[in-house]
């Protein structure tokens, strides 16, 4: 049967979770030497690689690791999977570092690492699911192990959903403006909080895509900016000093940490240190034989300011998708300022498929707005051969790499039994829902972080700390990538 995916698509198996090609492997790594002759390369008995040179001795070679620099800058593959290498984001490395502090504790002038650890919704609500725990209770069970562990804070990212949220709205109202003056590219704009989409536009189409992708950084990075450098002047200390650790959804957000946009030079530090998954996290908890629900529970500090006096919880969600919402924010957003529509209902449709939906606004029968929320690859692909063909009517269109979006990530924790990923996303989606709403707009801390630490709410730190950018990279002409 016929594949009706591009050759772009067909790398390993046809499904959304696209594992890296052969290209990306390295077995050898050949050292430079004196022979004029050359050497010549033998597999020993136990598959090492040795290298004769010409005195007939044997030199053993070593095996080259893939770094996360290597993938980022590879096009071999669109996305990445638990197969790729990536030793300076594992829960090894995580642990080392943990074990590390504990050891230096005891050591009197000692510089040690201040370790913070901030906390996704989507994970948490797959361990509740997972260890039969309310997310409240999973949220501070986690905060309760990552202090056995050695951390000396730990957060959630509401603040840093929130700040996603407003930078994302407000720069659609800018394209939006601008596109009416007649600029291009300005529409439709695509969201960039999902770093498998960005790496797969990035690679795939390049120059095309990447002008209508939100220029805005993901929660994640925006999370990294608020502790390397708003907390670290709260607690004194320097944004190297802090090793900042953030829990995910998703295997691509270590690649997303791990770009060098988000590293800064003259510090030597990167906003995020490493990224733990779900999948990771239970690994973990197996480790130390320990169920979630029997950890200690921990307090989720909040350095920057209370989101609400009157409620309790530490965990909020937002309106709309299990992603964050970004379609439902901005399309009520967009109709307040831009058509002094208030409090207007966002009725997304499902068409083709679940993961296919769109929603309208509407005035004496004429279309003012038109959103999408797009999941997975195959849809994904469907969307980008509109807009070459310049048949795309959307405006904003929320984008996830994953069927399901957020929380049916890559690397949260897979359905047990015979219950199907969808029925399990579709059960943490209701969770989900069931949380306290935050609303950006009413967000009083985050205002408050706009006057005081950014000095407005267009300066050029908000830019800095809230923006990012996304760079073409060039297919590679290899033996690998020929179709004979």
């Amino acid at each position: 049967m016929a594949s009706r995916f591009s050759g772009a698509l067909q790398i390993t198996n046809l499904d959304d979770f696209i594992t890296p090609s052969q290209e990306c492997i390295k077995p050898i790594e050949m050292k430079p030497s004196g022979s004029r002759t050359g050497s010549k390369i033998k597999i020993q008995s136990d598959n090492a690689y040795s290298a004769i040179n010409e005195i007939q001795q044997p030199e053993k070679l070593q095996k080259v690791e893939i770094t996360l620099a290597d993938c980022l800058a590879c096009s071999g593959c669109i996305t990445s999977a638990e197969s790729v290498l990536v030793t300076q984001q594992s829960r090894e490395e995580l642990l080392r570092v943990f074990q590390e502090k504990v050891a230096q504790q005891n050591i009197e002038n000692t510089d040690s690492k201040y370790i913070v650890v901030s906390l996704s919704v989507q994970p948490i609500l797959s361990l509740a699911q997972r260890y039969e725990l309310t997310p409240e209770q999973a949220l501070r069970r986690l905060a309760g192990f990552f202090y056995q562990l050695g951390a000396d804070s730990v957060l959630d990212m509401t603040m840093a959903d929130d700040f996603a949220l407003l930078e994302a709205a407000k720069e659609f109202i800018e394209r939006y403006k601008a596109s009416k003056e007649g600029a291009k590219n300005q529409l439709p704009m695509l969201s960039s909080s999902c770093p498998g989409w960005v790496c797969y536009a990035e690679k795939t189409h390049g120059n095309f895509i990447l002008p209508h992708i939100s220029i805005t950084k993901s929660p994640q990075q925006i999370m990294g900016s608020l502790v390397k450098y708003r907390l670290a002047e709260i607690m004194g200390l320097s944004s190297e000093q802090i090793y900042h650790v953030t829990v995910m959804p998703c295997y691509d957000k270590k690649l997303e940490a791990s770009r060098e946009d988000f590293y800064n030079q003259q510090k030597e530090t990167r906003d995020v240190d490493c990224v733990i998954t779900s999948i990771e996290l239970e690994q973990m908890l197996n480790e130390y034989d320990l169920m979630l629900s029997e950890a200690d529970e921990g307090e989720i500090e909040q350095p920057f300011g209370s989101y609400s006096e009157e409620i309790d919880n530490k965990l909020w969600g937002h309106r709309g998708s299990g992603s964050g919402g970004y379609a439902d924010f901005i399309f009520r957003y967009a109709a307040k300022h831009l058509f002094d529509e208030e409090n207007v209902t966002v009725d997304f449709k499902t068409l083709r498929n679940p993961d296919f939906q769109e929603a309208e606004l509407k005035k004496n029968n004429e279309v003012l707005l038109k959103f999408a929320i797009i999941n997975g690859f195959r849809n994904i692909q469907n969307i980008v051969q509109k807009m070459k063909r310049g048949k795309c009517a959307y405006d904003y269109v929320e984008i996830m790499a994953c069927p399901c979006g957020c929380l049916n990530g890559g690397a949260q924790i897979r359905p047990e039994g015979n219950v199907q990923p969808r029925e399990l996303a579709l059960t943490l989606e209701n969770m989900y829902h069931k949380l306290p709403t935050s609303n950006p707009e009413e967000n009083k801390v985050a205002q408050n972080l706009y006057k005081t630490w950014l000095g407005g709410e267009h300066t050029d730190k908000v830019g800095a700390y809230f923006s990012t950018q996304y760079h073409e990279i060039q297919k590679m002409n290899t033996a690998l990538a020929i179709k004979w």
